[in-house]
């Protein structure tokens, strides 16, 4: 009983959510609500539980990167960005599209997708505003394309840390086993934007003229806060790479960066804190709260056990299962959450394989199953939310639907690709 009330009461909000029937915000609040008041989680749970529950190490990332971008943002720096990137694409829409999404694919295994997201998004906005174009076909691309080049590494996509966690993985295992397909299924996807966002790849008339004429150095508002601000940032970079070694959270870092970084500047804090998307981050606690009902509850681990039986020791079968599976699933549950939740499944999959070998297949084939399927719906991944979020501050708002027609194709092309890859270099 308590199972297919948690189902549909998920249901009935992501319907809403989809639908844009009414305000997301609201709408993960009240099932949030609707979870706890009927007992589907325990209060305690949904804010101390490693598993289920709040994923505290998600909100104060995004919370810290957020103080840190609204610090940098300033100094003019996303406003020279801009306009060196619309210069150097020389106004031509789909050379930008590329050198965006480049950027965006080759950072996001080192800073990770949310935080590269953070970072390019506002410039995104301001380029496509001097050029006359609508942002919201680039922000699509960049999310796409950091989701993708995100899974290369450890550290790239939250769900790899997880599954590094449980299966004792390090950076170079990741490098080694994703990042092969990550490249590939990369290049395939900037040949599919030409084709996915052809009709928004238009400039208006003179606008590149315009451009052009610009001189990006006198965008710069501030240079001794941008000076201050790129050390702190350049610190907080170095601290997400070393994380592994050093034994500190992400979260924590971006918060220590986010705290000098305000000490360093010398601004307001009530004037960086307006920066902050306050309304993503409340999302994101009501999602929590969401998908943790159907945790506890044990619908998630009802899935994972059906799958197990259904797979038997037909382990080929088994890494099918987990990469189509895992994009299905995680499409429409945070790929975060649903990671944590399916890991010990997986964990005792692999417990029962003939060899490490073939253990370790199974990994790879959920790691790219969850990291690409975060592209599938647009609150499949913490990037696509946080996205949607910094569009809509700008005024360029991308509806649940308009960014899901594209995620959903980009996901069947790259979860096929991976599963290719996962048959030829493991079966």
């Amino acid at each position: 009983m308590a199972a297919a009330l948690a189902v549909l009461i998920f249901v009935v909000a992501f319907f809403f959510i989809a639908t844009e029937k009414a305000d997301k915000v609201k709408t993960v609040l009240i099932a949030a609500g609707l979870m706890a008041v009927f007992g589907l989680i325990p209060g305690e749970r949904v804010f101390f539980s490693p598993h289920e529950g709040i994923d505290w190490n998600v909100i104060f990332l995004l919370l810290g990167m957020m103080i840190i971008v609204g610090v940098v943002k300033q100094t003019g720096l996303f406003d020279y960005l801009a306009i060196w990137s619309a210069k150097r694409s020389r106004g031509k829409p789909y050379r930008l599209m590329v050198m965006l999404m480049l950027i965006t694919a080759v950072a996001s295994p080192f800073l990770d997708n949310v935080t590269i997201i953070m970072l390019v998004a506002p410039v995104t906005v301001v380029v496509c505003r001097r050029l006359g174009l609508a942002a919201q076909p680039f922000l699509i691309a960049e999310v796409l394309a950091a989701n993708i080049g995100g899974a290369a590494t450890l550290i790239g996509d939250p769900p790899n840390i997880i599954i590094a966690s449980r299966a004792g993985l390090t950076f170079n295992n990741f490098l080694v086993h994703m990042a092969p397909i990550v490249v590939l299924t990369f290049a395939v996807f900037v040949l599919m934007t030409r084709l996915l966002f052809c009709s928004a790849l238009r400039t208006e008339p003179g606008s590149v003229d315009a451009v052009m004429a610009l001189q990006e150095r006198r965008a710069i508002r501030d240079p001794t806060l941008l000076v201050r601000s790129l050390i702190v940032l350049a610190g907080v970079i170095v601290g997400f790479c070393l994380h592994g070694i050093v034994h500190v959270s992400p979260s924590v870092i971006a918060l220590v960066g986010a705290g000098t970084m305000v000490l360093v500047s010398g601004l307001d804090v009530g004037d960086i804190l307006q920066e902050v998307e306050w309304p993503t981050l409340v999302f994101f606690l009501g999602l929590f709260v969401m998908v943790a009902g159907l945790v506890h509850t044990g619908v998630i681990a009802a899935i994972g056990t059906a799958a197990t039986e259904v797979v038997g020791d037909n382990y080929f079968l088994a890494a099918t299962a987990l990469v189509f599976g895992s994009a299905l699933l995680g499409a429409f549950v945070d790929n975060i959450p649903y990671t944590a939740t399916m890991a010990p499944v997986v964990e005792g999959i692999v417990a029962d394989a003939p060899d490490p070998e073939t253990g370790r297949s199974l990994w790879w084939a959920f790691a790219l199953g969850a990291d690409f399927g975060g592209n599938g719906t647009a609150v499949a991944a913490s990037a696509n939310v946080v996205a949607l979020g910094i569009a809509a501050r700008a005024g360029q708002r991308i509806s649940f639907w308009q960014f899901t027609k594209y995620g959903i194709l980009v996901t069947v092309v790259s979860t096929t690709m991976a599963w290719i890859y996962v048959w030829l270099r493991y079966f």
